[in-house]
């Protein structure tokens, strides 16, 4: 048998250590390739957020509000059919809110409140267009005016 003489225990310390440092290398390559990474899909998110996502809100009368849930406007929107049928599907609802009562007195505040949030778009409900099921909304053409000057499309209608 053999002794291993200093220069032999050199010789594997340096092999030992050489490994060492070239498994760090790998790991810290593999770092650098995950934070790359990251930052691509950070970037990818980054440009579909600077693309103009639309953001909902339903703007509804308070009266009627009193005997309807909302579920109609709901439906139509989470099925994109009817005033929502041109929606894209990526669309969020951020908003589903009440005019304040005649004269519409909430409205500017909410429709800044919301503006906040991205608000891009104000779905008059269906309620608030209505002839034979509840009244027409009586203040509708300052409602409309209230939001147009804020820079907010208007569709008019949701489930019906």
């Amino acid at each position: 048998m053999r002794n291993r003489g200093s220069g032999d225990m050199d010789k594997e310390s340096a092999r030992v250590q050489q490994s060492a440092k070239d498994e760090g290398l790998v790991k810290d390559q593999e770092s650098t390739k995950d934070l790359e990474s990251a930052k691509d899909e950070e970037s990818t998110k980054d440009e579909g957020l600077a693309k103009a996502q639309e953001k909902i809100a339903v703007l509804r009368c308070e009266t009627v509000s009193e005997v309807c849930a909302g579920a109609g406007c709901f439906k139509a929107f989470n099925a994109r059919r009817l005033h929502f049928a041109n929606t894209p599907q990526d669309a969020e609802l951020i908003g589903f809110f009440t005019c304040g009562g005649c004269s519409g007195r909430r409205v500017s505040r909410l429709v800044k409140s919301l503006q906040k949030s991205g608000l891009t778009t104000i779905h008059l409900s269906s309620c608030m267009l209505l002839v034979d099921e509840y009244p027409r909304c009586p203040h509708l053409a300052e409602i409309k005016e209230t939001i147009s000057k804020q820079g907010i499309k208007i569709v008019e209608g949701t489930h019906h």
